[in-house]
């Protein structure tokens, strides 16, 4: 039996019933802060005066589109947990404040982050800023650290979020399949946690010149989710086929 709450579907969630009504003054209020965390990605880059002015902005293009996907990729993971579970409580109107506590404070640890990184990358080319006066050799474990404790924070609060989502799973009416994804969800969370905590660490106790190395480590970012799909897709799918036979025999009965 399907819980009396609305539902809805989208591609990519064919099997999980959304629990989440009409949006929320919470979720309104989040899309706005996403916003203005967006235009504080560019607040800073005056009108460009002249043509050279322009091409200088031009070059912050890569950096930014980095940066707004990371925004996007937040977001969108927080719409669908709302649009999932639907859940509006004390706890998780703080674990969502925490959330965009954090998002707006590290909004330029990102910007600059990843413009300083396209710059080199691009040895130079896209550089908006001197590379040698940006940072300082010594300076970057901190900035390492710096990053890395914003993303563990991100993965911290979803890992709560998901945590008290999967506690709440009888009073969601969360069949077998969608109880286990919410977990499988919540391990993700605490993956990308460890990850970030390890980067940080890496970064600090590296020797100096070995310490922007310790950035790579997120590339593993896609191993795991290879990995971990292959390993958890079988316990869903699993999962799914006993709800789907479950809700046949109901069906019969």
């Amino acid at each position: 039996m399907k819980p009396l709450i609305a539902q809805h579907q989208i591609p990519g969630e064919k099997h999980f019933y959304w629990r989440g009504g009409e949006i929320t003054r919470l979720e309104a209020f989040t899309d706005a802060v996403f916003a203005f965390a967006v235009t504080l990605l560019v607040v800073s880059l005056e009108v460009p005066k002249t043509f050279g002015e322009l091409l200088m902005a031009m070059k912050g293009f890569v950096a930014f589109a980095i940066c707004f996907a990371i925004l996007v990729q937040v977001w969108y993971d927080h719409y669908i947990f709302s649009r999932r579970y639907g859940l509006q409580t004390l706890y998780t109107v703080f674990l969502n404040s925490v959330l965009l506590f954090v998002v707006l404070f590290y909004i330029y640890p990102l910007k600059f982050l990843f413009t300083l990184l396209v710059g080199q990358l691009s040895g130079g080319v896209l550089a908006t800023h001197p590379l040698d006066e940006s940072i300082q050799l010594s300076q970057v474990p901190a900035l390492m650290l710096i990053y890395s404790l914003g993303f563990s924070a991100v993965s911290a609060v979803f890992a709560l979020l998901f945590r008290y989502a999967y506690g709440l799973r009888r009073e969601l009416g969360l069949n077998e399949y969608e109880s286990l994804r919410t977990r499988h969800g919540y391990y993700h969370q605490l993956a990308m946690l460890a990850l970030g905590l390890i980067v940080g660490a890496l970064a600090m106790l590296l020797p100096l010149h070995l310490s922007p190395l310790s950035g790579y480590l997120y590339g593993l970012i896609g191993v795991y989710y290879w990995v971990a799909g292959a390993v958890l897709d079988k316990k869903e799918k699993l999962a799914l086929e006993n709800v789907q036979v479950h809700s046949g025999s109901q069906a019969h009965a």
